[in-house]
């Protein structure tokens, strides 16, 4: 049930809300057990509805519950979910953000100072293209038949299965090889390449660069395939065209390489590669000031409360009650409608914040007390937790429902799924 489970979340995923794996998805099981008796205490009183069978519905519920985590996500990265922890986390610089993108992940009170240092990169770590044949489209020259190859990532091997019609054309079948591929998810993309009328299948690894002892990231061999051979060779899906290399950098002069354009240095800072430098010309990381990291963090959590909102406003034509949770994420910022205006947070008019940059930094680099100056901040993103907290349990509120019974209050049995009706939708059209 775990590999069924985890290929269905994650197709929900993919195709509504595309969201990030955090160290805040993973739970202990103390929090695992308080959510479990926060549904039960939901659903010892909650009445009977007709089932959603709605395709529109069900991605709606799905996209709020995924929106939520991703809004709490936002607060837990700032701190928000220890006492007095939120708006300490410090930021990182970069002074050029076209070669390298920097945050810190180290300890929110460092036991000395972290030093600066200056990164060049001389490479960019790449990954491994393989690029077929242009075939022209006609008729494919293969026989009829039952065809099968290999492919051979991460220490696996993969057969594919495939036929071959009689009247079935080059690009009929290099089409029906890109979704047999792509629908595997074994971390390699196919595509087809189009010149002068003609076609290719393309493979290229999702990972890059190579680890030690290792020449490709993913071999195509139809030599010891079960079924007929033959296609590898008929459309050159054995030719690398491009072969998967490690990225090249120095940090302080000292040479480096990755396997990948995103790694840790020190434990201390999270690093993006994103160009190569110029020659003899280096890019400065280290810490911004206590103001600087301040107002990113100010701007961090506004962005996750207007990316939350936008994406309940996205569904204001087709989902009534949608509206409803729109004007309680409203009701929650008006709250601190007139302190937040006076360091430059705005409420607009369709629910979302605005930011006056020049107002906040003013604020914070004349602020004698930040904790006071920004103490209302930490009420309203525990607010914002409790919000996120209750769409995530039960998304299904705010969604139009028909009621067929309430229950006898005090004399019922506990429904554990009506309010996560969306857990079946995840199932809907794989059983």
């Amino acid at each position: 049930m775990g590999p069924v489970m985890n290929a269905v979340y994650n197709n929900y995923l993919t195709a509504y809300t595309p969201k990030p794996l955090t160290k805040y998805d993973t739970h202990k099981k103390s929090e695992l057990r308080r959510v479990y008796n926060s549904i039960v205490k939901l659903n010892t009183e909650a009445p009977w509805y007709l089932p959603t069978t709605s395709r529109d519905t069900q991605r709606y519920a799905v996209d709020l519950k995924e929106n939520a985590r991703s809004l709490r996500n936002t607060i837990a990265q700032l701190g928000g979910l220890e006492k007095d922890g939120l708006f300490s986390k410090k930021s990182a610089y970069s002074t050029d953000e076209d070669i390298a993108v920097v945050s810190y992940i180290g300890s929110e009170t460092p036991a000395k100072d972290i030093p600066e240092f200056e990164l060049e990169v001389m490479s960019m770590a790449s990954s491994q293209e393989n690029l077929g044949l242009f075939l022209p489209d006609n008729k494919v020259s293969l026989p009829p038949d039952t065809y099968s190859f290999d492919i051979g990532i991460n220490d696996m091997n993969y057969e594919f299965q495939f036929a071959v019609g009689e009247s079935e054309t080059n690009r009929e079948v290099q089409e029906r090889l890109v979704r047999l591929i792509n629908n595997s998810d074994i971390g390699i993309a196919a595509s087809l390449a189009e010149s002068e009328g003609r076609t290719s299948l393309r493979l290229v690894s999702d990972a890059s660069g190579l680890s030690a002892g290792k020449s490709r990231i993913f071999t195509v061999t139809d030599s010891h395939t079960s079924k007929t051979a033959g296609t590898v060779e008929y459309f050159g899906l054995d030719y690398t065209s491009h072969a998967a290399s490690n990225a090249k950098f120095t940090i302080n002069g000292e040479e480096h390489s990755s396997t990948s354009n995103h790694f840790t240095f020190d434990k201390l800072f999270d690093i993006q590669l994103t160009g190569i430098s110029q020659e003899n010309q280096s890019t400065r990381i280290g810490l911004k000031t206590d103001v600087e990291s301040l107002t990113d963090n100010v701007f961090h959590l506004v962005g996750g409360y207007n990316d939350f909102v936008k994406a309940a406003s996205s569904y204001l034509e087709t989902q009534s009650k949608s509206r409803l949770l729109v004007h309680e994420m409203m009701g929650i910022a008006s709250v601190y409608g007139v302190s937040m205006g006076s360091i430059g947070l705005n409420l607009e008019q369709d629910g979302t914040l605005s930011v006056d940059k020049d107002v906040l930094h003013e604020t914070a680099v004349q602020s004698k007390d930040i904790n006071e100056t920004f103490g209302y901040l930490k009420n309203f993103s525990n607010m914002l937790l409790r919000k996120s907290s209750q769409v995530s349990l039960n998304p299904m509120d705010y969604v139009e429902k028909v009621v067929v019974a309430y229950k006898n209050p005090g004399h019922n049995f506990i429904s554990p799924y009506v309010t996560s009706a969306y857990s079946g939708m995840m199932f809907n059209g794989y059983c």
